[in-house]
């Protein structure tokens, strides 16, 4: 077998994994996304607040709500994050919210009206 004839096998857990038990599965490519993002907002409220050097104490004395709030927010397994909450974190922070909306490449809603 030469080297273009060999399959392309991937080293990455992660990858591995997706491919094995998510991909090809709408209902598990649909959790597994939704987890993504998740970890997303959390990582991004993290890693603003680690920018300014402010604890997760002080955040919260600046949003009026409590550090265990904060630490549900930076929470990769948190789903409750509402856009009230989120804009008073940015403001907070000295950022502000952007929300697009993108194609989600598994299924197109153009001409289902």
């Amino acid at each position: 077998m030469t080297k273009k004839q060999q399959k392309k096998t991937t080293k990455d857990a992660v990858g591995i994994l997706y491919n094995r038990y998510i991909k090809g599965h709408p209902e598990r490519e649909a959790a597994y996304e939704a987890e993504r993002h998740n970890l997303a907002v959390g990582q991004q409220i993290y890693d603003l607040r680690h920018s300014v050097g402010m604890t997760q104490q002080e955040l919260a004395e600046l949003v009026g709500t409590t550090s265990s709030s904060i630490c549900r927010l930076e929470s990769a397994d948190y789903e409750g994050h509402s856009l009230p909450m989120l804009r008073k974190v940015a403001s907070a922070l000295g950022q502000r919210i952007e929300i697009r909306f993108v194609p989600s490449g598994s299924r197109s809603m153009a001409g289902s009206r």
